[in-house]
């Protein structure tokens, strides 16, 4: 089983040994928009809010946890797509489980990368220390990670579903959770209707539980809670749907037409 998970992992991770530009982009845009909107809040400070910069740099940090894992699994399926690799990928011995387990530890190792890499940046340039959320960061940037996969899952599904025309919600997606998700800002900003929707995303808990953490130095256990318990339903969700799906284009034939397009 292991041989087969780390033959699936080796396959993508040589991807990037081999190519600068794929590892460039692990790299480049959270870099980038960590210099753009760093630099935008450290001038901001000076004008009226001080803590702006804290709250915002851990909010960025935390959401690339959430995009990263969410882009390993989905990008993965989709550059089989793109190789047109996808049917022999699916009739190998390599069971889903074990196609699960691969591209979700190939997210782990993205978002190692990713994380450590902007928190040294944002204290070596904003002398912020992600390290000041507590002992709430590892929980709450697993529980992003975990939502990542389950939001990467569902994707993915879309996309064997409907085909190259779905490709767009591979990155479309987690920008629609963004705003809902109240990552820059408080929850109270949402319209009262909206607020009732984000408290079932489990990247609400998470962000709103990183502002409590910072302000007032205490882990909020509550929300720590609450985004496991959501994590659970999103997960076993998730990978039920790409299960089903899957079964579904072997079952109608659809996989034959990611061998033609």
């Amino acid at each position: 089983m292991w041989l087969r998970i780390s033959a699936l992992m080796l396959r993508h991770l040589y991807l990037y040994r081999r190519n600068l530009a794929r590892t460039g982009e692990i790299v480049f845009w959270p870099v980038m928009d960590l210099l753009m909107w760093g630099f935008l809040m450290t001038y901001l400070q000076r004008l009226v809010v001080p803590t702006a910069v804290a709250y915002f740099l851990g909010a960025m940090i935390l959401w690339d946890t959430l995009y990263r894992s969410q882009q390993a699994i989905s990008l993965a399926l989709t550059e089989e797509i793109w190789v047109r690799n996808l049917l022999n990928l699916f009739i190998t011995p390599l069971t889903l489980l074990e196609l699960l387990l691969a591209l979700c530890l190939l997210g782990l190792v993205r978002v190692v990368v990713s994380t450590a890499l902007l928190s040294l940046l944002a204290y070596l340039l904003y002398s912020f220390d992600i390290l000041d959320v507590g002992g709430a960061l590892i929980p709450f940037m697993a529980n992003l990670l975990l939502f990542g996969w389950a939001v990467g899952m569902g994707t993915m599904a879309l996309v064997l579903r409907f085909g190259r025309a779905a490709e767009a919600l591979v990155w479309g997606i987690p920008f629609l959770l963004q705003p809902i998700s109240a990552v820059y800002y408080p929850l109270d900003v949402l319209p009262a209707w909206l607020q009732i929707l984000a408290w079932l995303l489990p990247s609400t808990h998470v962000f709103e539980g990183m502002r409590t953490a910072l302000h007032h130095g205490t882990v909020p256990l509550g929300a720590l809670l609450a985004v496991c318990g959501l994590n659970l339903v999103y997960l076993a969700g998730g990978a039920a749907v790409f299960a089903w799906m899957v079964h579904y284009t072997r079952e109608k034939g659809y996989l034959s037409r990611f061998g033609m397009q």
